[in-house]
């Protein structure tokens, strides 16, 4: 057996051990046990809209100078924008399975995509139903029932466990047109009843089609990210992609109209994010910003005041307890979410959360041959500091839902020539050399990756420099280190620990709180 090998079972046997120790402390601020009265007698609607593969920047309110968003920008105008919102993971089954239960899919075996839903785990929707609220599921797949179709060997074993069954947990449950369902559940909503529906859309999701598109973007006028390599097929791709984006938007437009003409909007609480990054450069399927790191903005007519923003950390996770929090019922103690309530009501004395934490699990149904079908991972994200840890750190990175595009095969060929400059002509807009930062070159030529990352995302947004080893940043490295081992444990993680506690480690905690 090899030393590596030895190493991490060592780690991991210590880090059960230690984790007996542990007296159930969290290193998030817990969410409150006290009943919330609702702001008004008359209960809220709810309605969540979910984009498939939006990462944060790719909205024009968030700032991206390439985003058409006309109807998201004016939503945001009427609510509140949370600059610093995550998901629970890159992929869409775990994190909707996070959001759901407002737990870690970690916490509920949830973290393999082509799993079912637990059908022991409860769901917030449910509680929202017990206490008489008509709750729904409509639009694009709600990935809940185990992966594939009928005959898939992994469904036909979910089917014998009844995890099929998720639909029944609500009183309407369909998959299909966005806009048709919304309005056949809101036609089925019962006089005098409030309603929770989570309506969900396929845009922009891979594969882009370019059709039905608003605004088209020009390639060729797109501002690309500095470290992004100016190539020819990264820009036509890049388009696709805010194409997808801007007729998403026109489409969230359809449905704010919708429930105007119903004459709903000033009942109802509607809140929008992406379920998880984009399938672009270091978005989907991994733990950078641009796979976690989610837009999320929320309306309330007549109770948040319009136009704010906040930079509060935010989870997936955290919208259960908030609504039931809104709805006047008490978040069971079994949630891990925290509720963000204080925020909407402009309450900003005590942050919602300390930390983000996010993992990465198999992806689809295939082997481990490369870390798209296969990967390992956690982060924990602060205010300031976010720490990656790639537990399978061996296995070389492999692009989810892109590898066969043409732009990748640019990608690596600009990685390997990175010292070229494709096009000098390119500056114009702004981009920097168009080069692959140096050290971005092993990550897209396939080489082995750092087990531990560590960025200061105040100073380095784009997670270009890593820190993680270097003797200036030792103290807050170990402080991450310890406080995802916390999680872990708590979270009863089945991957190696990602920190081994010293024999004297009565002071491990004593610095915590410079920690920014």
């Amino acid at each position: 057996m090899s030393k590596t090998i030895l190493y991490f079972v060592f780690i991991f046997q210590l880090g059960f051990v230690f984790g007996l120790a542990v007296n159930g402390q969290t290193t998030n601020v817990p969410a409150t046990n006290e009943q919330i009265t609702p702001p008004s007698q008359t209960l809220p609607n709810f309605l969540v809209v979910l984009s498939d593969d939006h990462s944060a920047p790719f909205v024009g309110v968030y700032g991206d100078p390439n985003a058409v968003t006309p109807n998201l920008d004016k939503f945001a105008s009427e609510g509140i924008l949370f600059r610093r919102a995550y998901v629970s993971c890159p992929q869409c089954v775990p994190s909707r399975a996070g959001i759901f239960a407002s737990r870690s899919p970690v916490g509920i075996g949830m973290s393999r995509f082509s799993a079912a839903f637990p059908a022991n785990v409860k769901t917030f929707p449910e509680y929202l139903r017990e206490n008489g609220y008509f709750t729904g599921l409509a639009g694009r797949s709600y990935h809940m029932e185990g992966n594939g179709g009928k005959g898939d060997p992994v469904r036909n074993e979910a089917g014998k466990l009844e995890y099929h069954r998720f639909a029944d947990r609500f009183d309407y449950a369909k998959s299909g047109n966005s806009l048709t369902q919304l309005a056949e559940f809101l036609d089925k909503v019962p006089q005098g009843k409030p309603f929770y529906l989570q309506l969900c859309f396929s845009d922009p999701h891979r594969p882009y089609t370019n059709q039905n598109v608003p605004n088209p973007r020009d390639p060729e006028k797109l501002v690309l990210p500095s470290w992004f390599p100016d190539t020819p097929e990264l820009r036509k791709d890049l388009a696709g992609y805010y194409n997808e984006i801007n007729r998403f938007d026109n489409d969230f437009g359809k449905v704010l109209a919708e429930l105007d003409q119903r004459s709903l909007k000033e009942n109802t609480l509607i809140l929008f994010l992406g379920d998880n990054g984009g399938a672009t450069l270091r978005g989907k399927g991994t733990l950078y910003e641009f796979g976690i790191h989610v837009p999320f903005i929320v309306r309330w007519s007549g109770k948040i005041a319009p136009g704010t923003s906040s930079n509060e950390l935010i989870s997936a996770e955290d919208i259960g307890p908030t609504l039931l929090n809104v709805a006047g019922i008490t978040p069971p103690k079994e949630f891990t979410g925290q509720s963000f309530l204080p925020i909407l009501q402009g309450i900003n004395d005590t942050p919602v959360r300390k930390y983000i934490f996010s993992e990465r699990g198999p992806h689809g149904s295939g082997l481990p041959n490369n870390s798209a079908a296969f990967d390992l991972g956690r982060t924990i994200v602060g205010q300031r500091y976010k720490l990656i840890y790639n537990a399978i750190w061996q296995i070389p990175y492999y692009p989810v839902d892109f590898a066969g595009q043409p732009f990748w095969k640019e990608v690596q060929e600009a990685a390997q020539n990175r010292n070229e400059n494709r096009n000098e002509n390119r500056n114009k807009n702004g981009n920097g050399n168009g080069r692959i930062p140096e050290s971005l070159v092993p990550y897209f030529t396939g080489e082995n990756r750092n087990i531990f990352e560590l960025y200061d995302l105040q100073n380095d947004p784009y997670e270009l420099t890593n820190l993680a080893g270097n003797p200036d940043y030792a103290e807050i490295e170990t402080q991450l280190k310890q406080d995802l081992t916390e999680w872990m444990i708590l979270e009863r993680d089945f991957i190696p620990l990602p920190f081994l506690p010293p024999k004297n480690n009565n002071n491990n905690r004593r610095n915590q709180n410079r920690i920014q």
